[in-house]
């Protein structure tokens, strides 16, 4: 008989591998198929260039690379995974970021991975923190160190969904504290889902401030 977790997360057809839990035709179907931004990770006219956006004002970060658009069914298993204690989906959406990044054309790992903090509070209620879930495998397959608490977050923050563009920058204002020497490392940070990029620009333009030679924003989700 086969058990659940042989099973694609989202068909539930059978899977020939069982511990990459979102089958070979699914992936193919939840990686976008616009062109975005190599920047900002939005639509552009190409997946080259940096959009018009970017030219005017360029983000902090030096990439953005995403699976897809927060909408389902990827939206759900994200959803899944931090609001009902799913943990073991992580591994699936980490091959899912896995791919697009070699899709991307990595060309070499990173120096240092690092994963964007909870409040402590936040972690200690969800049982984990989801970006830390995605770090792990990500590091061990692209054999890059990972250092779980490089990054702190130095108070509670309001919840960013319920916030404007403009709020969410004031509420990040000094919100993170780096505990890890940066000076010449290439750097990617991992999220589960970018919204604005208020948060993931905050945390850049620490790291740049403390000597980081480049940063690369990895994420699930690009709110499109």
């Amino acid at each position: 008989m086969l058990t659940a977790h042989s099973l694609c997360w989202l068909c539930q057809m059978p899977l020939a591998l069982a511990h990459w839990g979102i089958c070979s035709r699914c992936t193919r179907a939840l990686s976008c198929s616009l062109p975005l931004c190599p920047l900002c990770g939005l639509p552009a006219a190409n997946a080259i260039l940096p959009c018009g956006r970017c030219l005017q004002k360029a983000p902090p970060w030096q990439r953005l690379i995403a699976v897809n658009d927060y909408a389902p069914p990827l939206s759900r298993l994200i959803h899944r995974l931090k609001f009902s204690g799913r943990a073991e989906l992580a591994v699936a959406l980490a091959r899912l970021l896995l791919l697009r990044i070699r899709q991307q054309g990595l060309k070499t790992a990173p120096d240092l991975m690092m994963s964007v903090p909870l409040w402590q509070r936040r972690q200690w209620r969800r049982g984990f923190n989801q970006s830390d879930l995605l770090c792990q495998p990500l590091s061990r397959w692209l054999q890059c160190r990972w250092q779980a608490n490089a990054l702190r977050r130095q108070r509670a923050t309001p919840v960013q969904h319920h916030l404007s563009a403009r709020l969410r920058k004031q509420n990040l204002k000094n919100a993170f504290r780096l505990e890890f020497a940066v000076n010449g490392l290439h750097i990617a940070l991992v999220d589960d889902v970018v919204t604005t990029g208020s948060t993931v620009a905050e945390i850049s333009r620490l790291l740049l401030r403390n000597g980081a030679a480049s940063v690369e924003v990895w994420c699930l989700c690009r709110t499109l």
